[in-house]
């Protein structure tokens, strides 16, 4: 498994702040994914490891109480993600460092895909499977079908999820996958990618083969995941879809997650750089 060549992940323990950084050198971006202590000598470390690798954008998760630091660096807020730090708000702050990773493409398509989202009526009843359809947890036995799905529906994806060896690896760290099956065949799958430390979860690497698309199966397993994730008293739950889908943003809007902001060609999927949503949902309520 070669995931470095995608990114690394560094513990930096310096003497007046911890950080933990994502280089992510597929979707050429520098992730802070937690922190505390001196704010700019942070920053400094960061423009350093930025301009080492060539990324072109950087992103924050900034406590909300430190939005104010960032943006007198030269950060801007993208997204909320509401409760994410054990009930506290995070705010995405982003830095570009090209004009090109900083303009959006399809910023007015994306506005009216989200009116047509917003405008569809709620569904209150339960996701139901078909029949002959089944749905069950997956365990490390299915990694080398969940790759084949991986691969056969996505032509690129921001980490290499068409490599059993790393989709092990994602559930040794805690990543729970729900499967959905037709005949035999592993036709759908959805994930739980849980941060045990701030008791938050991404709902993430949604996957349907095409012709099985019609069915609903993609709400039934968010429904599931759902249940999964209250059950371990986890209850902030959230999903980056891309900003270009009106059916994968469908669901999380029909399942009562709320939209929090759009990040600027945030990562490398099918065949660019693509905006995404963010959606979140309380799942206490």
């Amino acid at each position: 498994m070669q995931t470095e060549k995608f990114y690394k992940t560094v513990q930096l323990q310096k003497e007046t702040f911890t950080a933990e950084l994502c280089l992510d050198y597929f979707n050429e971006r520098l992730r802070v994914d937690d922190y505390r202590g001196n704010i700019n000598d942070l920053a400094h470390e960061v423009i350093t490891y930025a301009e080492q690798n060539d990324f072109t954008k950087v992103i924050i998760k900034a406590r909300e109480e430190h939005m104010s630091a960032w943006l007198t660096l030269g950060y801007q807020p993208e997204s909320l993600f509401h409760s994410y730090f054990n009930g506290g708000n995070a705010i995405m702050m982003c830095r570009y460092y090209t004009d090109e990773r900083k303009r959006s493409d399809h910023w007015l398509q994306e506005d009216d895909i989200m009116d047509q989202v917003i405008a569809l009526p709620p569904k209150m009843e339960q996701a139901v499977l078909p029949p002959n359809y089944s749905m069950r947890l997956a365990s490390k036995e299915d990694c080398l079908k969940l790759a084949k799905l991986y691969d056969a529906v996505f032509e690129v994806y921001p980490t290499p999820m068409d490599d059993p060896n790393y989709i092990v690896s994602t559930m040794d760290s805690g990543t729970i996958y729900y499967v959905v099956e037709h005949q035999g065949v592993l036709v759908s799958a959805a994930s739980a990618e849980i941060n045990a430390t701030y008791h938050n979860a991404e709902i993430t690497d949604c996957a349907t083969l095409v012709e099985h698309r019609k069915y609903g199966l993609m709400k039934v397993l968010v429904q599931q995941l759902e249940e999964e994730l209250k059950n371990r008293r986890i209850f902030c739950a959230y999903s980056i879809a891309r900003a270009l889908s009106f059916g994968m943003n469908a669901v999380f809007c029909q399942r009562n997650y709320r939209y929090y902001g759009r990040m600027v060609k945030n990562c490398r999927i099918f065949d660019k750089f693509e905006d995404m949503n963010l959606w979140v949902k309380d799942l206490s309520q």
